[in-house]
């Protein structure tokens, strides 16, 4: 169950955090996974780690804002692993840039590019490069990693970030409307809080957040990793157009 042996993947902003624990799982699962990140050290690391545990990755470097970049790198891929038959789209955030967390009210405009360029374009270059050969494997798997703040409003300065995911979260319903009878599928994870950092039991400013979580914690990279691996596989054919929670219960509907 769950074998993803001959298949090959591509995660997006997968050298650190999130992108790399669903690369490491999805290796771990028999998958050859194309690691891809702005910077070629975190890529490179992830990989190493992967071909360390037995697993088969390739560093697969370029901005996912630029579609000419990932379109090369998905044929080099493809020349040499074979064609790109999963695609999870987790480069989120400003991308190479800082996020500039701010009251709409008070925002540049100048500052709302960086959040779309990733979080919407981001995943439209990468899905463009990718899924005409998933149409001709008759076959694929699109996984957008999403976020809570795309379905619900808060007032912490992220309403570019909100927006941008809720654009992200609507292209998935689109797109697996139009492709669904090609066999490839495209669902999206709305992920909660994952802190990119070991959380100490004193911290000050995120313990109130985490005690309102139901389940008593924060997430880990390797929750939505094992949700990704399911997403992934062929026993999940028959899900599609879909948005999972992934929050430990701090957000349900």
């Amino acid at each position: 169950m769950f074998d993803l042996t001959g298949r090959v993947a591509l995660v997006t902003g997968a050298g650190q955090n999130v992108g790399a624990g669903i690369a490491r799982a999805l290796a771990g699962r028999g998958a050859v996974v194309a690691v891809n990140d702005y910077h070629a050290d975190r890529a490179e690391r992830v990989v190493q780690e992967i071909v360390e545990a037995g697993g088969r990755a390739v560093p697969a470097i370029f901005d996912v804002t630029d579609l000419e970049a990932a379109t090369r790198v998905v044929r080099s891929v493809a020349e040499t692993e074979g064609p790109i038959g999963i695609l999870v789209n987790n480069a989120g955030n400003a991308g190479a840039e800082a996020v500039k967390m701010a009251q709409f009210v008070d925002m540049d405009p100048k500052d709302w590019h960086s959040t779309f360029d990733v979080n919407i374009f981001g995943v439209l270059n990468c899905c463009k490069a990718t899924l005409p050969s998933m149409i001709d494997q008759g076959w694929g798997r699109i996984i957008n990693i999403s976020s809570a703040s795309g379905l619900r409003g808060t007032d912490i300065g992220v309403s570019i970030y909100s927006a941008a995911k809720a654009g992200a979260l609507g292209f998935t319903r689109a797109l697996a409307a139009e492709v669904g009878k090609s066999g490839v599928t495209v669902n999206a994870i709305a992920l909660g809080m994952i802190p990119p950092y070991e959380i100490k039991a004193s911290d000050p400013v995120l313990g109130e957040r985490i005690a309102s979580i139901v389940v008593g914690r924060a997430g880990t990279p390797d929750d939505p990793a094992a949700l990704a691996v399911y997403l992934a596989s062929s026993e999940a054919s028959w899900m599609t157009g879909d948005t999972i929670l992934l929050n430990g219960g701090s957000y349900m509907r």
